[in-house]
């Protein structure tokens, strides 16, 4: 799978269901060639006009689907 396949996908919080953003970039480690950390730009809203980006580590993942990543995120907003 290429970072563009994971670009296309929604992020969805599996804590309260909503969209969290898309992917805009990624940071790798070094040493390893493997994804740290998606870097996430926020869903905008009429009542949310938060742009700060949200970086999401790869163990906050719990699945990959055809259109949508699940994410349990703890430590956010």
């Amino acid at each position: 799978m290429n970072l563009s396949d994971l670009q296309n996908k929604d992020i969805v919080n599996i804590n309260d269901g909503k969209k969290i953003g898309n992917i805009i970039d990624a940071k790798f480690n070094i040493s390893s060639g493997l994804i740290e950390k998606l870097i996430i730009e926020p869903s905008k809203s009429l009542f949310s006009l938060k742009s700060s980006e949200i970086e999401i580590s790869f163990s906050e993942i719990k699945k990959i689907g055809e259109d949508v990543i699940l994410v349990k995120l703890n430590n956010h907003e």
